[in-house]
């Protein structure tokens, strides 16, 4: 078995922890699932593009909401969100 060392933002790590916690699996698994998506695909299993001027306008705004300088309605689940779509 190998090992994998790899340098990520504070924040991105604990992002993708909570969401990966969400979907029931460690960072560990989704890492090989992506790295087993790879190799299946023989490619990365994503589109890379540069993002246009709509997409970086939509990636400023959730960082104005992460970061509280938007006023924008937080939820802590998926579940919660989901209640509030309801009402």
């Amino acid at each position: 078995m190998a090992t994998i060392n790899i340098r990520v933002d504070d924040g991105l790590k604990k992002q993708s922890e909570m969401i990966f916690d969400a979907l029931g699996v460690s960072m560990t698994a989704a890492m090989t699932i992506f790295l087993k998506a790879v190799v299946r695909t023989k490619s990365i299993p994503f589109s890379l593009e540069i993002p246009n001027d709509e997409t970086l306008k939509a990636f400023k705004e959730v960082d104005d909401i992460s970061s509280g300088k938007a006023k924008a309605k937080k939820y802590s689940s998926a579940a919660e969100l989901k209640k509030d779509l309801k009402k």
